[in-house]
């Protein structure tokens, strides 16, 4: 799915439901959520990138503390459609990133202050996650924040691919998304090689074997 934006001067209705976002909505508390909350309802005017399905209750909430929203469903984009060019000599498949990256995170040239990430690098091919947090950095302002959780286990039933959906409290609401399966598992010193080379990294106690951080660029 291509990039899409809205903002307080768009028409902030609801968009029509997408297919593949199914059952319902199970709250989960996250201390990454409520810090960011607070920061976007004190500071009107942030460009916001939220990564996954459409979700009306993540546009029309943000762009009513006028915010301006852009969407990019990055592991359905790295999934449903093939970015293999081919295989190298040992039979590893060699990836379109460049063409994934201009798909998915095209910017023209905009810069971001805050990213909700939640937990598609556990989703996406592994040529193309450290490509993407390079990219999502080099649109970042100084002092941006990406809100990103990790599964600590990739096996379980708390492994399923979800869709989160922002909430006026602590929770954010997590439901089932396209059934793409999860790639890996992230250990706290693969995350922090991962951002390697960003300001700051806040770690939010796991729950439920998922891990939160929020990266400062």
């Amino acid at each position: 799915m291509l990039g899409r934006w809205f903002d307080k001067k768009q028409d902030s209705g609801a968009p029509a439901p997408v297919s593949g976002i199914t059952g319902p909505r199970v709250p989960r508390h996250t201390g990454g959520w409520s810090l960011r909350r607070k920061r976007l309802e004190a500071e009107p005017g942030l460009r916001v990138i939220d990564v996954g399905y459409t979700s009306p209750a993540n546009i029309n909430y943000l762009t009513a503390l006028g915010h301006s929203v852009f969407l990019a469903d990055l592991v359905y984009e790295a999934c449903a459609n093939d970015w293999k060019t081919g295989t190298d000599e040992e039979g590893n498949p060699i990836w379109n990133v460049s063409g994934f990256l201009d798909q998915s995170l095209n910017f023209s040239g905009r810069t971001f202050d805050v990213v909700f990430l939640w937990t598609a690098l556990d989703y996406l091919p592994e040529a193309l996650v450290a490509p993407v947090v390079a990219r999502l950095g080099d649109a970042m302002n100084p002092g941006g924040e990406v809100l990103a959780f990790f599964h600590t286990r990739a096996h379980g039933d708390e492994t399923v691919h979800c869709r989160y959906h922002l909430t006026t409290g602590d929770d954010v609401e997590a439901q089932h998304a396209p059934p793409f399966p999860i790639q890996r598992a992230f250990t706290n010193r693969s995350i922090e090689k991962l951002f390697a080379g960003w300001s700051g990294h806040r770690q939010f106690l796991a729950k439920d074997s998922v891990s939160e951080v929020i990266m400062t660029r």
